[in-house]
């Protein structure tokens, strides 16, 4: 037997006991846990910029940095996202529908833990903790392969939370960090169909194709966060710029940023020359259709590629579309089903909108960077599945239980004369 076999047998082994706990035991333990985040701080904070140094003698920059660095204050925001965790409601064993069918039988559907969760990420060490929390609230055992980038870090998180894990009384394996960083590991584990009972995926675009053409088990998918603010003849401009300026600027390198820029024709005038000096002022590239370069000199020509392109840096595609069909028909075409933001003081086109995509994540005047499960009351997320599972859009405890059938009765039988 595999040693990859061995760890997930333990970890499905665990989790039956992570499924048996009470409300007050499993938060108790995330409290736990989070202590523990707080006493080890300086551990981790060692281990994350031993991870550091090694990113950038191996020339990595930009956004991946800025994912994988940890400090004091994204590590107190860590802890306090499971302290977060623990007073959200628990979501295992809510009755969620109930009917008493004509020959006197309660149908109810209850939630109830997935059971083992595999989480596969790269550069991202708070993934580790917070993977850890939604799992455990929700009643599962939890398989973490974090990448080679970040192994110091997550090592270190782990064994913070096992630390936690052990004062609480649980055993360790209910949180299983492999180690084994090879591809080779990680398929097996992919493929274990009789014990992991979900994969969830989160990383770069080739890391998640890697994992759904190799998994047999079940997995969470989302490629690229594509995202479009589409500005309206209706739109209030000075509100379509701060949505613009947020969803751009304040973090180009996470997957609810702005990568794509629309403006209807009747306003490209006044919108676009401002919003390029306010953009370009904060360092971003623009690269436009021939009506947005003719209001805007001195920018590069946007191509399909473009328009396709997750930049997750301080690059933005612009095109003037002549009407909010016309942007919806674009965004058919480009995105990636993540987030897609209107600016409008017309309803019936903000309707229109909303109901003519099928992304997870529609906003009306509001910043694509609220996609997040924490900003959409989910405390911390897990993972935005644009998948048509039984997840869409971004996941949070409820994402990581099902629905059963428990049927009550008193003696009702189908087939009996």
């Amino acid at each position: 037997m595999s040693d990859i076999r061995d760890q997930a047998l333990a970890c499905r082994a665990a989790a039956v006991a992570i499924a048996a706990l009470s409300t007050p035991a499993k938060d108790a333990l995330l409290h736990a846990m989070a202590d523990a985040l707080d006493a080890g701080a300086p551990a981790i904070l060692d281990a994350n910029a031993r991870d550091l140094a090694a990113a950038r003698a191996n020339g990595t920059t930009g956004a991946m940095l800025d994912r994988l660095l940890l400090d004091p204050a994204r590590l107190a925001a860590i802890a306090g996202a499971l302290r977060e965790v623990a007073a959200l409601p628990d979501p295992v064993g809510a009755t969620t529908r109930s009917e008493t069918r004509p020959n006197g039988l309660r149908v109810e559907r209850v939630r109830a833990p997935l059971g083992v969760v595999a989480m596969i990420y790269e550069a991202r060490p708070n993934v580790t903790a917070d993977a850890a929390a939604l799992c455990l609230k929700a009643g599962n055992g939890v398989i973490l392969r974090g990448g080679s980038e970040a192994i110091h870090s997550n090592t270190a998180i782990a064994a913070a939370l096992h630390s936690g894990l052990r004062e609480a009384g649980v055993p360790e394996a209910a949180l299983t960090l492999v180690t084994d960083l090879r591809r080779e590991a990680m398929v097996e584990l992919l493929q274990l169909t009789d014990i992991v009972d979900l994969a969830i995926p989160r990383g770069g675009e080739g890391l998640i194709r890697f994992v759904a053409e190799h998994a047999r088990v079940p997995v969470i998918k989302h490629y690229k966060g594509v995202c479009h603010l589409y500005v309206d003849r209706a739109a209030d401009i000075d509100l379509a710029r701060d949505l613009l300026l947020d969803g751009k600027v304040s973090r180009p390198g996470v997957c609810n940023a702005l990568e794509t820029l629309l403006v209807h024709r009747d306003v490209a005038a006044e919108f676009l020359p401002g919003a390029a000096e306010m953009l370009q002022g904060r360092g971003v590239q623009l690269r436009g259709d021939a009506p947005t370069r003719a209001l805007v000199e001195g920018i590069a020509e946007a191509g399909d590629d473009d328009y396709a392109a997750e930049f997750l840096d301080l690059v933005i595609a612009v095109r003037v579309v002549d009407s909010a069909d016309d942007a919806i028909a674009h965004i058919r075409r480009f995105g990636s089903d993540h987030t897609e933001v209107i600016a409008t003081r017309d309803e019936a086109v903000a309707a229109r909108f909303v109901a003519g995509l099928r992304s997870a994540v529609v906003m009306v005047n509001a910043s694509s960077r609220f996609s997040d499960g924490g900003e959409l009351g989910l405390g911390a997320e897990i993972g935005i599945s644009t998948t048509r599972l039984h997840a869409y859009g971004p996941m949070g405890l409820e994402a990581l239980t099902i629905e059963r059938f428990v049927v009550r009765g008193d003696g009702q039988t189908r087939n009996l004369p």
